[in-house]
């Protein structure tokens, strides 16, 4: 970037200042006033148009362009500049400040410099006589230059520090109430939530996990536990298999019955879903586990009743259809011996209507259990 850009923006920076820091500019520019024997003391910032008077004695000038400004030299300087008398010096004879009703003869400007090396302004003193400075009075005003721009400076600190400070309460809030929001969706659900680092151990949990443990083993689990503490001792090398795979970046669910010592039995259904860091490094599993111990019992009992069915279901395909069948054979037999008396024919009839009603009670008890299973939550 152009060093003239730099120093502009190094400008911008102490355009806005504090009272406070005001009220110290005014302390020194009086104080420099008084050390030098001059009516006027200005201190000065420049920008790209305008010369701008941050603090001043012996005038109530705000701003002048900057063309007319006698700093515009000053701010080339790495000391103190002093011009005896203006109206004899070829950079500053034809200036308004010269010519005009001020009538300034003397100028004295020490550069106001940043801990980067920019030159912004200047702490200046003007008098309507021509004369000089002693060294003491030259020392002091660079001196005073220095405490100048450290407490634009520190103005400046203070304000960045308070804006900081302002985005740290923002971002606080806004992460007490994500997390306020989070909690309350994580403690809402009747499921189980828990996350467990790479080591096994529980990172955090919600209310629901926390009861379901106490409940079963009576236990307070706590932040730092080992997972392992609380998987039923049947189950643990499945637990740790699906963990290990879930750290390989795979989701995976499964079934499980848990049992405790007192008797306590249940199905859950458990995920395992790799969670990662904000690099997309894996850091833990999220465990998140359903009670499906219901549909599991009503599986059971659809079982049961599928399993009567099929008897039923055998006593039908042979119970009844064995003395149909013989019905059948006797007649056929009938036939073959010609044997015929007046009922024949019904008789047939009869027996073929009675074993078709059979075969389609059969068929249909085969399709009932055959269907897919219906569970209801």
């Amino acid at each position: 970037m152009d060093r003239e850009l730099q120093r502009l923006e190094a400008v911008d920076r102490f355009k806005q200042l504090d009272p406070a820091i005001v009220t110290d500019l005014n302390e020194l520019v009086k104080l420099a006033a008084q050390i030098c024997n001059a009516p006027i003391a200005i201190i000065t910032l420049l920008d790209k148009d305008t010369q701008w008077f941050k603090a001043a004695v012996g005038t109530n000038i705000a701003q002048t362009p900057r063309r007319t400004a006698f700093c515009n030299y000053t701010i080339k300087q790495e000391n103190v500049v002093i011009v005896p008398d203006l109206s004899i010096d070829q950079r500053y004879k034809d200036n308004p400040l010269v010519t005009g009703d001020l009538k300034a003869r003397f100028y004295a400007g020490a550069p106001l410099t940043t801990k980067e090396g920019h030159n912004i302004g200047s702490l200046c003193v003007v008098d309507t006589q021509s004369r000089g400075l002693e060294d003491h009075q030259r020392n002091t005003l660079n001196v005073l230059s220095k405490q100048v721009i450290n407490l634009m400076e520190l103005n400046w600190n203070l304000k960045i520090l308070a804006e900081k400070n302002e985005e740290h309460k923002q971002h606080k809030k806004t992460l007490e109430e994500s997390e306020i929001k989070l909690n309350a969706v994580f403690n809402s659900t009747a499921d189980l939530h828990v996350l467990v680092d790479k080591q096994l151990e529980i990172l955090a949990f919600n209310q629901p996990a926390s009861n379901y443990i106490f409940n079963i083993y009576q236990k307070h689990i706590a932040i730092g536990d080992r997972i392992l503490n609380y998987v039923d001792q049947k189950v643990k090398n499945h637990f740790i298999k699906y963990f290990a795979i879930a750290l390989k970046d795979k989701t995976i669910q499964h079934e499980l019955l848990l049992r405790a010592g007192t008797g306590f039995e249940c199905w859950r259904e458990i995920k395992f879903v790799p969670i990662k860091n904000n690099d997309g490094e894996i850091i833990g599993v999220a465990l998140n586990s359903v009670d499906i111990t219901k549909r599991k019992q009503q599986e059971e009992q659809i079982n049961i009743q599928n399993e009567a069915l099929t008897r039923i279901a055998i006593i039908q395909s042979h119970e009844l259809r064995r003395p149909v069948a013989s019905l059948l054979g006797l007649m056929h037999l009938m036939k073959l011996e010609e044997i015929d008396f007046g009922y024949f024919n019904i008789l047939e009839i009869t027996v073929n209507e009675l074993d078709e009603k059979i075969r389609i009670i059969v068929e249909d008890s085969e399709k009932t259990i055959n269907a897919p299973l219906s569970i209801v939550a």
